[in-house]
């Protein structure tokens, strides 16, 4: 049987604590280390690294790309989370949060740092005036579900995610906590996506290319390998859309930009160019 935890009176950083992630976390923010970052040769420059929230801004500006919008050209580089990367000074300069993804626009020698994924997809969208709709009311449902999935997927990676597949321990309450609030998320974009081949509508958004690293390749069996325990199979208009949206050209790209693990194949570490991409493909 488990020891009862009674939280002391006031908490402590015992250094050590924290499972898989003990050699990053700490309980304070700022750089810990002075590096500059890279700087290619194109406009924007994006730090980051393949996971679901990096995920978002490589399969928009890879999209943005397949249109044929050469202004929206950019280089990609890995940021390293688990030897912490993100806690250089350079980073830090760009995202005091010191979280991937961060983005520098060159702007004309007048900088522009934008952080947190869901402003990077907004500020790429307005820039270039793509995937998100200009009159007041198709806007305003695509950004509902923009901040829907920025203020709902925490629930999904830090919680259901760390406790049934990186905590230390495995513990019930909190994996059937988090597993319940999981399954309720899918269920209401199930019930949205009955309704609209995409979740704001007919048109492809931002709120697609957010949604879909986290829910889509969640019930296409690529993060967490949770499918059969959260029984992903249920959610026939969730399958459909992912389903869509994996086959996109520009969506395969995005998913091997920055990815540092799996198949040599499935990775593009850094990305200058669509060069990057011979002889590369990702299931």
């Amino acid at each position: 049987m488990t020891e009862k935890y009674t939280p002391p009176k006031i908490w402590k950083y015992v250094e050590g604590n924290g499972g898989k992630f003990a050699g990053i976390n700490r309980p304070f923010a700022g750089a810990r280390t002075e590096k500059k970052l890279p700087v290619g040769e194109h406009q924007f420059q994006l730090y980051s690294l393949g996971t679901p929230n990096g995920m978002k801004v490589t399969i928009m500006f890879e999209e943005l790309l397949e249109l044929g919008i050469k202004e929206a050209e950019y280089d990609a580089y890995l940021i390293n989370i688990g030897e912490g990367d993100q806690f250089t000074s350079g980073f830090v300069e760009i995202n005091p949060n010191s979280k991937i993804p961060a983005m520098l626009d060159k702007n004309n020698g007048k900088p522009i740092h934008v952080f947190e994924s869901g402003s990077i997809l907004l500020y790429l969208a307005e820039k270039f005036g793509k995937f998100l709709p200009t009159d007041l009311a198709g806007r305003t449902k695509v950004l509902n579900w923009l901040f829907w999935q920025v203020g709902s997927a925490p629930f999904v990676g830090g919680g259901f995610g760390h406790f049934y597949a990186y905590a230390p321990e495995k513990f019930e309450y909190p994996i059937d906590r988090f597993a319940m609030e999981t399954k309720r998320q899918l269920d209401v974009l199930d019930k949205e996506l009955e309704k609209n081949k995409f979740i704001a509508g007919d048109e492809y958004t931002i709120a697609d290319m957010a949604i879909f690293p986290w829910y889509g390749l969640l019930v296409k069996g690529k993060i967490y390998d949770a499918g059969e325990f959260l029984s992903v199979h249920e959610y026939k208009n969730v399958q459909r859309w992912a389903d869509d949206i994996i086959q996109r050209k520009a969506v395969a790209r995005g998913r091997m930009v920055n990815r540092p693990s799996g198949p040599e194949t499935e990775q593009v570490k850094e990305r200058h160019s669509s060069k990057d991409f011979e002889g590369k493909s990702i299931s």
